[in-house]
């Protein structure tokens, strides 16, 4: 898999989409992520790809490196040996420079792109939201991070935090011009949006088609509902998000995969800890209608077992083909 142009493509050039979720923190809802709940997500919601979520702060990495470091890779290694791809996500929110954490950066890079070296199911996202600053900051933590990475795995796809939470800037009146005027000096690499459809309207949907026709972008991160990740489900906006998404081959991952109490979390609080993963009944409403989304096009419940992974734990399909074309 590699970036051609402004598309995700597979080892043939085609444009592909990759749908798929985010976990919650893996360091509040590890139960969430286990071989149970990544098979379901695999065999029975369908899903391309799993963005594992490791907060740098708020009781994450920083307070033990080597336990989150190993959580990652476990979850790696799950989404891998069912067939999934992988994205290692740093999720950086407080502080919103990521410069801040940048020798704690490499220091992680560093062994996880050691270890996953030449595994073309795994994708390495750099900074997950950048806020209160400026694109010129966030660009030179990407070109010092992204070199770490290479020197260890240099086909790897590169997935940059953008200005504004992710936004391309548009959180901050800026847009992609920014970028494009002063893009990462790297290839393979896409520059991430995020949204949520119930906070994000309208200009945000107008900025994500437009950049897309001008940048690699893909989108890490969603929700149906306000962007604190709780709230009502705004559907209607999100099914044009999804129109666009799949028009223009926008690959993405929805927020969240566990059973937290808000309506952005997929599961009814319990679910992980009963096991229930596959009980409809154990969906909320956002669960529900993402399930529907991810699963392949007019196939819904009656959806087909995904292929095997090779007994490499890479995805069946990694040197074949990819059925989102």
């Amino acid at each position: 898999m590699r970036v051609c142009g402004t598309k995700l493509c597979n080892q043939f050039g085609t444009p592909i989409q990759l749908r798929g979720m985010s976990t919650h923190g893996i360091q509040w809802y590890s139960q969430c992520v286990t071989h149970a709940s990544v098979a379901a997500l695999a065999s029975d919601w369908h899903a391309d790809v799993l963005r594992i979520s490791m907060y740098v702060q708020e009781d994450g990495y920083e307070t033990d490196p080597r336990r989150f470091t190993d959580l990652v890779t476990r979850y790696v290694d799950l989404a891998s040996a069912a067939g999934m791809y992988a994205i290692v996500d740093w999720h950086m929110l407080t502080p919103g420079d990521p410069n801040r954490n940048l020798s704690k950066a490499k220091a992680f890079f560093t062994e996880v792109a050691s270890r996953y070296a030449g595994k073309p199911n795994v994708l390495y996202e750099v900074a997950n939201e950048p806020n209160g600053v400026s694109w010129p900051a966030i660009k030179s933590y990407h070109e010092q991070i992204i070199p770490v990475i290479r020197a260890k795995d240099p086909q790897a796809v590169v997935l940059l935090g953008t200005r504004a939470w992710s936004s391309l800037g548009v959180s901050d009146g800026a847009s992609e011009s920014e970028i494009i005027a002063s893009p990462v000096s790297a290839s393979n690499i896409m520059y991430t949006f995020h949204f949520y459809a119930a906070s994000h309207g309208a200009n945000y949907l107008t900025a994500l088609s437009r950049a897309a026709d001008r940048i690699p972008v893909f989108v890490t991160e969603f929700g149906t509902q306000t962007a604190s990740g709780d709230g009502g489900n705004d559907f209607s906006t999100s099914q044009r998000y999804i129109d666009l998404m799949a028009d223009k081959k926008i690959s993405w991952t929805n927020w969240n995969y566990s059973d937290d109490h808000r309506s952005g979390a997929v599961f009814k609080p319990g679910t992980c800890g009963a096991g229930r993963f596959t009980d409809s009944a154990s969906l909320k409403p956002a669960g529900a209608w993402i399930r529907e989304r991810i699963r392949p096009a007019g196939q819904g419940l009656n959806a087909a077992p995904r292929p095997a992974a090779q007994p490499n734990g890479l995805p069946a399909w990694v040197n074949v083909s990819q059925a989102r074309k």
